[in-house]
């Protein structure tokens, strides 16, 4: 993996099924726990093929053996984190793939924080068959996440938030002027 390369993101349930779809992102950099890619108003494809882009540029870890990712979103009222707990990721042919295990955190600038979609991972659960195994990880992991991000531990602090975002501007504005000479 090289700095700048583009990637597509693709989203599962648990069931196997392509439920979301993000057009492009760029490859930043990498650590021994998670990759860190960013991007800004990009399409995202619903499984129902409605389409969106993106408001803000985003910075996104995926991990490697975790289950969850980490998306920052560098909003003009400050850092948001939208996290998902999902399968550790799996990256091939210039894709990034996960399972969405339908919990989400959502972080806030003042530092409150929420646990969304209970009744999704309740529904999904049933209908999916989770088993025993993987319904004590994806509670684990939840918790795991939110001590975490009470602990202030990368990627949930501005430094490293910071770092990387200056580092997508710097690849940004060199794209920038490639494109237009």
């Amino acid at each position: 993996m090289k700095y700048g390369e583009k990637y597509n993101i693709h989203g599962y349930k648990h069931n196997g099924d392509l439920y979301k779809v993000w057009d492009e992102t760029i490859f930043l950099d990498q650590t021994d726990e998670y990759y860190v890619f960013a991007n800004n108003k990009i399409k995202v494809t619903e499984k129902d093929g409605r389409s969106w882009r993106t408001k803000e540029p985003a910075i996104t870890f995926y991990y490697k053996k975790r289950w969850f990712n980490i998306i920052a979103q560098l909003k003009n009222r400050g850092i948001y984190y939208y996290c998902n707990i999902s399968s550790p990721v799996i990256i091939e042919n210039k894709t990034i793939k996960y399972i969405d295990y339908d919990y989400d955190l959502r972080v806030f600038p003042d530092g409150s924080y929420k646990v969304l979609d209970k009744s999704e991972f309740e529904y999904h659960k049933k209908i999916m068959n989770y088993s025993k195994d993987l319904e004590i990880i994806i509670e684990y992991e939840l918790d795991n996440l939110i001590n975490i991000y009470k602990n202030g531990d990368p990627p949930f602090n501005d430094e490293t938030v910071k770092y990387y975002s200056d580092l997508y501007k710097k690849y940004s504005e060199k794209n920038k002027k490639n494109t237009s000479i």
